[in-house]
């Protein structure tokens, strides 16, 4: 009777879906080929390209600025010196976690047709956009879109209206995003409205909270 109670204990721990985790992860150093990581404001640790650490934080590329860490949901790009990025997926695997900068604006990482790149929330943007650069490394041709104009701090100028194919932010996986690709280039990519329109956004804090509705 206690193996059989037993086997039915190990059944149930198998049966309960695993989720993946989150957590807050700065890049505090570097020294040559490896990286200091905080995790979760924990003590610092150190691991070389391809290892990870006792968190499972995988660090997958290394440069003097910027390293690009995986917590199995992902790469995602981490800058030297900046605040905490939230990385991984949410409990519910259907919301991201964005932290506020010092002035109020929320900035994250994003993978775009599977490319790793940096955006900033902007409510004013109509879509998605993105400079020239950036659209060539997430394999978009302007040239496949339709030719539009938009106004901009420097007047009015040329886009490109497409579709992305995928675009991911944590725990939030969408298909079919309209994007804006503009004839010059950007600073950062611009999460626009029909991303956000898809999301439902709450502020808590210094953090605000993006949940897929559909």
């Amino acid at each position: 009777m206690h193996i059989l109670r037993n086997l039915w204990v190990v059944a149930a721990v198998c049966a309960v879906p695993l989720t993946a985790w989150a957590a807050d992860v700065a890049l505090i150093g570097v020294f040559g080929s490896k990286a200091v990581l905080s995790i979760d404001g924990g003590p610092p640790r150190t691991i070389k390209v391809g290892q990870k650490t006792p968190e499972g934080v995988k660090l997958v590329e290394l440069s003097d600025q910027a390293a690009v860490i995986d917590v199995g949901s992902g790469a995602q790009r981490i800058a030297l010196g900046a605040a905490a990025v939230r990385v991984g997926s949410a409990a519910s695997g259907a919301e991201a976690t964005l932290t506020a900068d010092a002035r109020g604006h929320f900035y994250g990482n994003a993978s775009i047709n599977g490319q790793s790149m940096r955006f900033l929330v902007d409510t004013g943007a109509t879509m998605v956009s993105m400079g020239a650069s950036e659209a060539r490394r997430a394999g978009l041709n302007p040239s496949d879109g339709t030719q539009v104009h938009v106004q901009t701090a420097n007047g009015v100028a040329r886009a490109w209206h497409l579709r992305l194919d995928t675009i991911m932010i944590e725990g939030i996986k969408m298909h079919g995003v309209d994007a804006l690709v503009h004839e010059g280039e950007l600073p950062i990519v611009l999460l626009g409205m029909s991303f956000l329109n898809r999301v439902d956004m709450k502020r808590e804090g210094g953090r605000m909270v993006l949940r897929k509705r559909y």
